[in-house]
């Protein structure tokens, strides 16, 4: 049977404040109370993530702290625990593995399941859905909204439609129903802009967008008018991938205090670039594209981006790029963030050429580095130049 012929049976599934949930959970005292995942109040980052508690307050992912604070004065803020939630993201998925292979990881709160043919096994997608639901309760205490739909885009709206802890289940019969009423900023792709737009084309629920021809659309949006037609007929053919790949790695910072001087600005770069490579190399990757972000005090905010003739994962040639990028830039103004992130990534075993050494002395170096740091912490081995760095809010 083909992909065409088959009835696809997608669940999405999304965990509720995910990392707030799991401080709650470790932590009964936080119970009840509005939880702000991202640093300290006072500092110069931005939210990661907040409990429902604190969600009632207006505050959302990507706000500044200080306005965190500023809503909800009472609110408990926490730093990031990655370790933690990656730990306990790798417990979700062995109960997504349960039940299929064909898990598609959008991020660590968040995945696509085709259980189209798991049903043989496990009785229906409904109670397949529901099992997982039960499971991630009963076995790691943190709730998911999830959504069980023919298709990715529908799954996906289904699992936010009643967060939190919600249960949706659709249907081919009821996809118009579902879909007629909500608006257009549900659609994939539509943010403020596009929003705007079919606004002013009086168009604001899915059912008003059913309306317009793709003609009509294209001539509005270009190729992205397509797209809305088809969504807002419910139709999505995308499969879900279980070979998905990391688009990118980076890391940035965000400073208490703007900095406008080259020399530690370069510094943050080589402590950032070294965080990079070694995740690249805890990967077995190498990637070809180096990019470097700086946010401004108004929040305006510049990329450049470079791609090499060679893959590289090494600290110092990730540095260098980097450096190179941010001299390119000019800057005017004192910064408030920066970061540094690769892309287009092939296995590390990928040789660039017939007569390169399998492996460097440099990267046999670099490893045995990220040995030491392992076993025994970030501070046990590092450079003498980022000695007198001071403590940033990382994201």
């Amino acid at each position: 049977m083909n992909q065409s012929e088959r009835k696809l049976q997608i669940i999405h599934v999304d965990m509720d404040a995910f990392y707030a949930a799991i401080e709650q959970r470790d932590n009964p005292d936080l119970s009840g109370k509005p939880v702000v995942v991202g640093g300290r109040p006072n500092s110069r980052g931005v939210v990661s993530t907040c409990s429902y508690e604190a969600r009632k307050f207006g505050i959302r992912s990507a706000m500044p702290l200080t306005e965190a604070r500023r809503r909800c004065p009472q609110a408990v803020f926490l730093p990031v625990n990655m370790p933690k939630y990656t730990q306990v993201s790798s417990q979700i998925h062995l109960i997504f593995k349960d039940y299929t292979p064909l898990i598609e990881s959008i991020s660590l709160d968040e995945a696509f399941l085709d259980v189209s043919d798991s049903t043989r096994l496990f009785g229906s997608a409904q109670k397949i859905a529901l099992e997982i639901k039960e499971r991630i309760k009963r076995d790691l205490d943190l709730t998911a909204s999830v959504g069980l739909a023919p298709n990715k885009f529908l799954a996906k709206i289904a699992s936010d439609i009643q967060k939190p802890n919600g249960l949706v289940m659709l249907t081919e019969e009821r996809i118009q129903d579902f879909l007629d009423p909500l608006p257009v900023e549900r659609i994939w792709g539509v943010g403020a802009r596009t929003a705007e737009k079919l606004h002013n084309l009086h168009v604001r629920t899915i059912q008003e967008l059913k309306r317009l021809d793709e003609p009509s659309l294209r001539s509005h949006f270009g190729i992205a008018g397509t797209r809305l037609f088809f969504l807002a007929r419910g139709i999505d053919n995308r499969p879900v991938e279980t070979d998905r790949e990391a688009k990118s790695i980076g890391r940035e910072t965000t400073f208490r205090e703007d900095l406008s001087d080259y020399e530690v600005l370069q510094a943050f770069l080589l402590n950032l670039s070294a965080d990079v490579g070694r995740r690249l190399r805890k990967e077995s990757l190498k990637a070809k594209t180096v990019t470097i972000k700086v946010r401004f005090a108004d929040f305006h905010t510049l990329s450049r981006s470079k791609t090499l003739d060679t893959y590289i994962n090494l600290d110092q040639d990730i540095y260098l790029e980097a450096k190179h990028l941010l001299l390119e830039l000019h800057l005017s103004q004192p910064v408030r963030l920066i970061g540094v992130s690769v892309h287009n990534f092939v296995p590390e075993e990928f040789q660039n050429s017939l007569f390169e050494p399998a492996e460097s002395e440099k990267e046999k170096l670099a490893k045995t580095i990220d040995a030491i740091k392992e076993r025994y912490g970030e501070k046990s081995i590092t450079l003498a130049r980022l000695l007198n760095l001071g403590h940033e809010d990382n994201l």
